[in-house]
């Protein structure tokens, strides 16, 4: 089979890591026989330096003619210190995110039993932990109209805005997904102050009977924190709105601990886009000791959820834990001798062609 995939490896360690998982995307197609030709575009702030756009034009082409995307990261320490820039590198992030439609995140949290002891929960709290976040991702108080300044410019405000639409474009999705799992959904609001939350649980509730084999509960965004920490394993799929998810899923991922092992997939209207969930790390950059296991992994969730092609993304994680048990793994997670970036990246293709 044949596959069109855009790759925008964005800011920092973006484009080594990408190159890492193309390796392993091309160690893919040589074993099971699927051609991919490749667009390469730019994104964030090497965008903005290029052209001036954070998601220029041609880069939303490539991604829109794409079967998929494989995504870097974004961000760079000189727009991060200027907080009156008015072009920025995130405004990519959300560009591409609204012209795609992308108003689905999903974020698996698993964790690796070689790796328990680097969690900052005990092994006995996060052992066998395996859960998935669904964050909408299109609106809410990240897109929300009117925000700004005031004159004097010493009162800011934003705007937290959902339709019933919205809502139930991402609850049907995040039923659909307990209904492949464990056919558990937990609906985290805060309905108790929020006009926009209230609007979410009556929506999740008149839904609710149109799924009547899932297990549904609802849970405070503030409450779903806590037990997150205290209890990881009583969740299977989550859903909630785009900042609690937001904020949700980077506490989730320390359970597994590592940034530099979790993947994510947002699932668009046109086409999805698949990326690691740690940021662009630029102090990293060009050193070749980024972790590429989280982009390598989203690789695997672009063929598992973009292309359909279950067994290709088996052999990845395959891979991964082999690496991970073998210990071919760069400093952030090493004990002993640290690979580099490339050679890991190198180490999992040829496990695939091996294996």
């Amino acid at each position: 089979m044949q596959f069109k995939i855009a790759t925008l490896p964005g800011d920092g360690i973006g484009p080594e890591i990408i190159e890492q998982a193309v390796k392993v995307v091309n160690a893919i197609g040589e074993k099971f026989g699927h051609q991919f030709d490749y667009q390469h575009a730019v994104v964030g702030a090497a965008a903005i330096d290029a052209t001036g756009d954070p998601f220029p034009e041609e880069t939303y082409e490539a991604c829109k003619n794409a079967d998929a995307v494989l995504f870097g990261a974004i961000g760079d320490p000189k727009y991060d210190n200027d907080p009156k820039a008015k072009v920025r590198p995130e405004q990519g992030l959300l560009a591409m995110r609204k012209k795609l439609g992308l108003y689905a995140n999903i974020r698996p949290v698993s964790t690796f039993k070689s790796l328990l002891h680097k969690s900052p929960l005990r092994t006995d709290l996060v052992d066998g932990a395996d859960f998935v976040v669904i964050r909408e991702l299109t609106g809410g108080i990240y897109f929300g109209q009117p925000r700004g300044r005031s004159e004097d410019q010493n009162t800011a405000f934003d705007t937290c805005v959902y339709t019933k639409e919205e809502v139930q474009r991402i609850v049907k999705l995040a039923f659909e997904y307990a209904g492949k799992r464990n056919k558990k959904l937990t609906a985290v609001d805060k309905a108790n102050v929020l006009a926009t939350s209230r609007l979410w649980r009556e929506t999740v509730q008149e839904m609710a009977g149109d799924f009547a084999d899932i297990e549904l509960e609802y849970m405070f965004v503030d409450n779903a924190a806590m037990q997150m920490i205290q209890w990881p394993k009583r969740f299977d799929v989550i859903v909630t709105e785009n900042m609690f998810g937001d904020i949700l899923t980077d506490e989730a991922s320390v359970i597994t601990g590592s940034l530099g092992l979790l993947p994510s997939a947002s699932v668009g209207i046109q086409t999805s886009v698949f990326e690691p969930i740690h940021g662009s790390y630029p102090q990293a950059a060009g050193k070749n000791i980024a972790n590429p296991l989280g982009t390598v992994l989203s690789a695997a969730l672009m063929f598992e959820l973009g292309l359909d092609l279950q067994d290709e993304a088996k052999a990845i994680r395959e891979a991964v834990d082999a690496s991970l048990e073998e210990k071919v793994v760069t400093e952030d997670i090493a004990e002993g001798k640290a690979y580099s970036t490339s050679a890991v990246g190198d180490w999992l293709a040829e496990y695939i062609l091996k294996k």
